[in-house]
């Protein structure tokens, strides 16, 4: 079986990946990867993997993930990091602030290239958007976002969850994880 390579800088989606891929050989080198300006999860994680690639050399994958508001037309869409950096987590909740619809979404594209053949996996995380900034910092924590975003059936954000909540929350809230997805599909792989 081949080793994969998690190209990541985001020690939280690293830390995420281990439960998914305990049964490969797996191993994350930290590296922040270069992020086309662009609304497609596809088109930059495409040139994620392909970079991460040039890099290691070796079978890779690279993550992206996007941020869906429905009351701002989407947005931040795939412009987190620019909009954590600018705006912060305060300035997303004080646009939301007059908002009754609070749904929302993350969206993400998993990249996966051997140096031949580039394979998509995708996930879908639906939710709510929080009044307010709840829970803790978490070693698993991908982005501040956690601090805000309440999963569908749920009245706690994912900051303010236990790994056994987080758990239970894959299996009732409609969520579908790229990184599990991949796994799921690599095991099965043919040599």
């Amino acid at each position: 079986m081949d080793e994969i390579v998690f190209v990541t800088h985001n020690k939280g989606k690293a830390k995420s990946a281990e439960k998914y891929f305990q049964n490969l050989k797996f191993t994350t080198y930290d590296f922040e990867l270069d992020e086309p300006r662009s609304e497609d999860l596809k088109e930059i994680a495409t040139a994620k993997v392909k970079q991460a690639y040039q890099i290691v050399k070796k079978p890779c994958i690279a993550l992206d993930t996007g941020f869906f508001i429905d009351a701002l037309h989407g947005f931040p869409k795939t412009f987190v990091n620019f909009s954590l950096e600018t705006i912060g987590v305060n300035g997303i909740l004080k646009l939301m602030e007059n908002e009754q619809n609070r749904d929302c979404r993350f969206e993400e594209c998993l990249a996966y290239y051997d140096g031949n053949e580039i394979r998509y996996f995708y996930g879908r995380h639906p939710g709510k958007v929080a009044y307010q900034m709840e829970g803790q910092n978490r070693t698993e924590k991908w982005s501040d976002l956690w601090y805000i975003f309440k999963p569908n059936h749920f009245e706690k954000t994912l900051a303010q969850m236990n790994e056994t909540e987080r758990e239970e929350r894959r299996k009732i809230d409609g969520s579908y994880e790229a990184l599990n997805e991949f796994a799921k599909w690599f095991e099965g792989k043919e040599y």
